[in-house]
């Protein structure tokens, strides 16, 4: 698949790039993006979520009433359940929420979310992503250039670039992001991927190793 390249200002440069097909044409397995965005949202979680028990709610533990003969529960002290103020049942508790996934899972799930904006031509090649100094109407100048603007951005660039990241902060549409960083999630929740020239080859690197 050929990507004509662009430069910062929207203009042609008249070279093209051609994306590996192993990465950006395969035919996209929907499980593996289901497992690898699942394993991202659940690694993003606290887990710090905390109820109390029975046993943990301050209050008497003296005995309400007798065991039998009352025509009701025996529900014993004011920290029963059965009772507003008592404690919770099987309420949360903190736990961790990361799992294990396969690399080779992982690997097929953002090779399918690739593939799934070639196929809706939504991958923009741009030769160098850089500015000069941090500006956020450097990245809406670019997006308007780039016929982009009004969708939610995902730039990828192949290094640490400080203006960059700091141009697009103020964005609530654009997100800045490594191309070794690169996830399911982040490529699926973009409307267009601007791609620096420089990050498809990190990208397939990584692919290889």
């Amino acid at each position: 698949m050929e990507l004509s390249v662009y430069n910062i200002k929207g203009e042609d440069t008249g070279r093209k790039v051609v994306l590996n097909d192993s990465i950006y044409a395969l035919e996209p397995n929907d499980h593996a993006i289901y497992l690898d965005v699942k394993q991202y949202l659940a690694n993003k979680r606290q887990g710090t979520h905390k109820s109390k028990e029975r046993s943990e709610v301050s209050g008497s533990t003296r005995k309400l009433g007798r065991q039998k003969g009352g025509g009701g529960a025996r529900r014993g002290d004011i920290n029963s359940p059965v009772l507003v103020g008592g404690g919770r049942v099987f309420g949360p508790v903190p736990r961790d929420y990361s799992f294990k996934l396969n690399k080779k899972v992982k690997q097929l799930a953002r090779k399918s979310a690739l593939s799934y904006k070639a196929k809706e031509d939504a991958i923009v090649v741009v030769d160098t992503i850089a500015f000069d100094a941090p500006k956020t109407k450097e990245i809406v100048a670019m997006a308007n250039s780039l016929n982009v603007a009004g969708k939610k951005l995902l730039i990828v660039i192949p290094e640490q670039n400080k203006n960059v990241y700091l141009s697009a902060r103020n964005l609530k549409n654009a997100e800045v992001i490594l191309a070794s960083e690169l996830n399911t999630y982040k490529v699926l929740n973009a409307n267009a991927l601007v791609m620096d020239e420089a990050s498809l080859s990190v990208i397939e690197q990584i692919f290889k190793a």
